[in-house]
């Protein structure tokens, strides 16, 4: 079974590098997935089961949050690891992510090789 990565963000320029950032790990089997928006996530974690997604916390019809809360609490997902995109300045609040289930939170504009590293040791390759 292949392993998928999907990345959420309403902003086609996060998304791109975000894909560009990853896509050598396409190499290695993984499948990259993106949404635009918190619904269109959340059915594709519920059909796919990523192991991994890169979530930003404001968007449309869902955020970040809500999205995070369904997947951790409702659907009980807890081998799905999220990490929480926010843009730096905009106040996070960790507490709010500890409560909704969110494994981990970068600020963007975010390091790409960070991105790469972390997602390498999560997906054990």
């Amino acid at each position: 079974m292949s392993q998928k990565i999907l990345i959420v963000d309403d902003e086609f320029h996060i998304r791109l590098l975000l894909e560009q950032t990853l896509e050598e790990l396409e190499d290695q089997g993984i499948e990259l997935l993106t949404a635009t928006n918190g619904r269109e996530a959340l059915e594709i974690i519920q059909t796919e089961l990523p192991q991994l997604v890169f979530l930003d916390v404001m968007m449309p019809y869902l955020n970040g949050f809500d999205v995070c809360a369904t997947v951790k609490h409702e659907l009980n997902l807890q081998d799905v690891y999220i990490i929480m995109l926010t843009a730096k300045g905009q106040e996070f609040d960790r507490q709010k992510g500890i409560e909704v289930g969110a494994d981990l939170y970068m600020t963007k504009p975010f390091d790409p090789d960070a991105v790469l590293e972390k997602s390498i040791q999560i997906l054990g390759l």
